[in-house]
């Protein structure tokens, strides 16, 4: 072999394994958003049953619904607290 060919196969590999590469991070992305998500609604989850166990005392009920799902998931905590203070003023 010569030393071109040698150099060809070296580009190759280096070539793959960079597209290796591109293609793990184009899914490892998706990933962690949908991780970010999933815990955003878990913890969403339970501050809304802690705010109707503790908020039924002064009659805050927040519904638990698509709406406020999609609402906590996305915001996470602090959707809950906006939930929480639009049923109060409403």
């Amino acid at each position: 072999m010569d030393m071109s060919t040698e150099l060809g196969i070296l580009l190759a590999y280096a070539l793959g394994i960079f597209a290796l590469y591109v293609v793990g991070y184009m899914f490892l992305v998706p990933l962690k958003i949908l991780l970010r998500l999933v815990i955003n609604s878990i913890a969403g989850a339970i501050s809304i049953i802690l705010i109707n166990c503790i908020g039924s005392f002064w009659g805050i009920h927040i519904s638990l619904n698509i709406l406020s799902a999609v609402i906590v998931g996305i915001l996470g905590v602090p959707g809950v607290i906006l939930l929480a203070v639009y049923n109060y003023c409403m």
